[in-house]
């Protein structure tokens, strides 16, 4: 049986991590590989609105309400006193996949790749998360940041070759986690 494998994109707020997987997602699906994403929100979110049926089950009391259409399905669960879902029970939670992208989590993840913005003026991660394989950049080569041997240096301009360094360096996902990506 085959655990997908996941991949951290990891970086200050601002630094374009949701910009970077929707310009990987186009590229990793061209690849054959069918490809889910998780991000965490730090500060809540609800993508349920006030007056809807699904709003008014929820505000009455359901744990769970799942919605669904001929095109999508989506399911709110309430946390009520639970602790934070921890990035492995989140995923073992979704559809077999190949590859999971995570953006956020990232003190739970076994890889992943900065990013970094000099202009931004904004210190850098890797130091601190031994997760972080890779700065991938949008400084000219030769520019700060000045990376230790061993930790590689990405163009963030360069999404095929992002893509090839996903594919490479993506690791298992943590248990629990689904084992198969059919």
């Amino acid at each position: 049986m085959h655990r997908p494998a996941i991949m951290g994109i990891a970086g200050r707020s601002g630094a374009g991590k949701t910009t970077l997987i929707v310009r990987l997602l186009p590229e990793l699906r061209r690849r054959g590989l069918r490809v889910s994403t998780i991000k965490h929100a730090h500060h809540g979110f609800d993508i349920d609105r006030p007056g809807k049926d699904s709003h008014r089950h929820r505000t009455a009391g359901a744990h769970e309400v799942m919605l669904a259409s001929g095109d999508r399905w989506a399911l709110l669960h309430e946390r009520d006193d639970e602790p934070e879902a921890a990035l492995p029970d989140l995923i073992a939670r979704m559809a077999p996949a190949d590859l999971i992208l995570v953006e956020g989590f990232r003190g739970s993840l076994p890889v992943a790749i900065e990013i970094h913005r000099p202009a931004a003026g904004l210190d850098l991660l890797w130091p601190d998360n031994p997760a972080i394989v890779a700065v991938a950049t949008d400084a000219r080569p030769g520019q700060p940041p000045h990376l230790p041997t061993g930790l590689a240096r990405l163009d963030l301009a360069d999404i095929p070759a992002l893509a090839d360094f996903v594919m490479a360096h993506a690791r298992p996902c943590p248990a629990p986690c689904p084992t198969d990506a059919s």
